[in-house]
């Protein structure tokens, strides 16, 4: 296919506003804690042990779809931020098992709240039908890949 067929391609403007739509919810989302002084990657993970016990590092990748490599310095970075902890795991020591320490609990009950209420602004300008609708078809792309 040449570059002038495959520039008229039909899906082309659905990718873009899929892009669109991403960066424009990544970059405010972002806005909505950046007082707290983490990185994205770092709430995402705060975020995701927060309300646990505890989650291998496995556990947490897939949750947060953050690779494994990415994962070993966002947790290294948290650790040295002291707000997480790391233990092996009592039935394999090669798991690693990552939890919230008090610093970190205080944090996450400080900021997830105020970041969904931060959310729900925005979402909330949506009605039920729409939000439904667009879980369908978000769903329905990312089942195509």
């Amino acid at each position: 296919m040449d570059t002038r067929k495959a520039a008229k391609q039909d899906f082309l403007p659905l990718m873009r506003a899929l892009v669109r739509a991403y960066q424009s919810f990544a970059n405010y989302d972002a806005a909505g804690y950046h007082k707290s002084g983490l990185t994205t990657s770092q709430a995402d993970v705060i975020f995701t042990l927060g309300n646990t016990d505890g989650l291998t590092c496995k556990e947490i990748g897939d949750l947060t779809l953050i690779t494994k490599g990415t994962l070993t310095g966002v947790i290294d970075r948290l650790e040295k931020k002291q707000l997480v902890e790391r233990y092996a795991c009592p039935e394999d020591r090669r798991c690693i098992r990552v939890t919230l320490n008090s610093r970190g609990r205080e944090l996450f009950e400080q900021e997830f709240p105020r970041q969904i209420k931060y959310l729900k602004q925005r979402f909330d300008r949506l009605t039920e039908t729409d939000r439904r609708q667009a879980t369908h078809y978000l769903q329905k792309l990312a089942d195509l890949f």
